[in-house]
């Protein structure tokens, strides 16, 4: 008998949760630094996406990513809101006061349980790793009452004693038991197996939820997620895009999206995103930590729903199911009609950031205002794309104590090497010039604010793109650089893609010296 698609969603035994870690495992990516402000849009669209559990951050690593898990906790309603936390009191003890406001919060503890773990980053035996993970299970659930518990490197571990070690996480309180493939080391075939072998050795597995973590190592983290689930998880984690540590975790609106066109053939299972939503979650994502979504990217990449090929042109003309097994509008792909110009006012804005999805307090509404009217006068016509993209840009400077880009000029041509100069005000409200001359004007940008500040950066990548198409399209910029020694990266929006690359190094710089605050080397899962 066939089940209509209706009938699969009242079927809660083959509901797949989906559990974003865009926000931890997602910001640990080389170059994403993240401030509060641009934390809250990310998890206000998360819970907009329908996602069953963010997990807001590491509350242990700094102060800013113990405030920013706080802050969402606080402010993000109706999602399970999770906080990383090593098997030690310490650690645990930090998560529990990040989530502690949230109705919903979790504390998700981790410890590995590979052999090439134990002996070389964490120096313990398997009986102190066991010993470990019961007590830092143990005073979680004397926290809150949702407790995830991760066996690090699972995949390369004994399934004897990973099930040895998820029993007694599970005696102890843990309602999910999440098993990753830190690495990206597993296929498929053996993923399904190591989990049924995994239950048939923890029979109280049944009991609690399944989780697994996939990364991309091998490009195979969408398929040994939907492994997983095919062997009883009902719980993927990944994230917006698939970014994250290395090559990246799943990408949950590929998983998603997998649930949603193949649902008969996956017996029923299905999940609660509203793919609506995904195009506009994975536009914020990369704008606000600058990376770029590949444009063959699958569902979100520009190319995923484009034809080139005169046959393909053709089919899609005379019936879209031609060459295409998902419709555009069901990842959010429908144009907004929005456009707004430098004669709109106020009300007009605020109504346009509310289609949006935008919930801006009388101070924001005023900044973006006022954002607006300076892009209005210089650019025209303002479309929904453009107010996205200014309203995350200007998220990036809100809170942050650090130099604002006042004035630019570079002269080029005449044979002469490109001469820039700046002014930038620091937290204190000095203002500092500064000049250089480069190779090209972003690199005499760069060397300008370098001796404006006293600073000094390489650039390591460079990419600028167009927001909307047409001759008055606003630029974005974004820079990567090694600064000291590490890497961060930055995004600049203007209608002068000078100006916009001088405001992204800026950036740079600014997540640099925000970066000082003192790190946890060992990010885990």
């Amino acid at each position: 008998m066939t089940t209509s698609h209706d009938e699969q969603v009242r079927d809660e035994s083959a509901r797949v949760k989906i559990f974003d870690t865009t926000l931890r495992d997602g910001e640990q990516a080389p170059g994403i630094t993240l401030n509060t402000r641009e934390k809250l849009e990310i998890a206000h669209q998360l819970r907009r996406l329908g996602v069953d559990v963010m997990e807001a951050g590491f509350p242990i690593t700094s102060p800013g990513d113990f405030e920013a898990v706080r802050e969402i906790a606080r402010e993000v309603e109706g999602v399970t809101i999770a906080g990383l936390a090593r098997a030690n009191e310490k650690d645990v003890t930090r998560a529990g006061e990040a989530v502690r406001e949230s109705p919903l919060g979790r504390i998700h503890t981790f410890i590995a349980t590979s052999d090439i773990h134990m002996t070389h980053k964490l120096r313990m035996d398997r009986a102190k790793v066991l010993a470990a993970a019961v007590d830092a299970v143990r005073l979680a659930r004397s926290i809150v009452d949702d407790v995830e518990f991760s066996c690090e490197d699972a995949t390369r571990s004994d399934v004897t004693f990973v099930a040895e070690v998820v029993a007694g996480a599970i005696e102890n309180g843990a309602t999910t038991i999440n098993i990753p493939d830190t690495v990206g080391y597993t296929m498929p075939v053996e993923f399904h197996a190591f989990l049924t072998e995994l239950r048939r050795l923890c029979p109280s597995l049944d009991d609690v939820t399944l989780s697994v973590h996939c990364h991309n190592d091998l490009g195979l983290a969408v398929a040994n997620s939907l492994a997983g689930v095919l062997a009883g998880a009902r719980q993927v984690e990944g994230c917006v895009n698939g970014i994250g540590e290395r090559a990246g975790n799943a990408s949950i609106e590929e998983v998603a999206m997998i649930l949603r066109t193949r649902a008969e053939d996956l017996g029923g299972l299905w999940c609660n995103l509203d793919t609506t939503e995904i195009t506009r979650a994975s536009r914020l994502v990369s704008r606000l930590t600058g990376y770029v979504v590949q444009p063959n990217k699958a569902i979100v990449g520009r190319n995923a729903f484009a034809h080139e090929a005169g046959i393909h042109q053709h089919g899609v003309l005379a019936n879209p199911l031609t060459y295409e097994i998902m419709d555009a509008t069901s990842v959010g792909l429908a144009q907004n009609s929005i456009v707004l110009g430098k004669h709109s006012g106020r009300h007009a804005l605020a109504h346009a950031l509310t289609d949006l999805g935008y919930e801006l307090g009388k101070d924001e509404l005023n900044a973006a205002f006022a954002r607006f009217k300076d892009v209005a006068d210089r650019k025209g016509a303002i479309s929904a794309a453009d107010i996205e993209a200014l309203v995350s840009d200007e998220m990036r400077t809100e809170g942050v104590d650090g130099y604002v880009l006042e004035e630019t000029a570079v002269s080029t041509g005449g044979g002469a090497a490109p001469h820039a100069t700046v002014t930038v005000v620091d937290p204190d409200g000095e203002k500092h010039r500064g000049e250089g001359d480069g190779d090209g004007p972003v690199n005499a940008l760069m060397q300008a604010i370098d001796e404006a500040i006293g600073t000094h950066g390489t650039l390591l990548e460079y990419h600028v793109s167009a927001v909307t198409g047409g001759h008055d399209a606003l630029g974005e910029a974004r820079v990567v650089c090694d600064i000291d020694g590490r890497t961060f990266s930055g995004q600049g929006v203007s209608p002068d893609v000078l100006e916009a690359s001088a405001i992204a190094y800026l950036r740079a710089v600014n997540a640099s010296r925000r970066a000082e605050e003192a790190d946890v080397t060992d990010q885990g899962v």
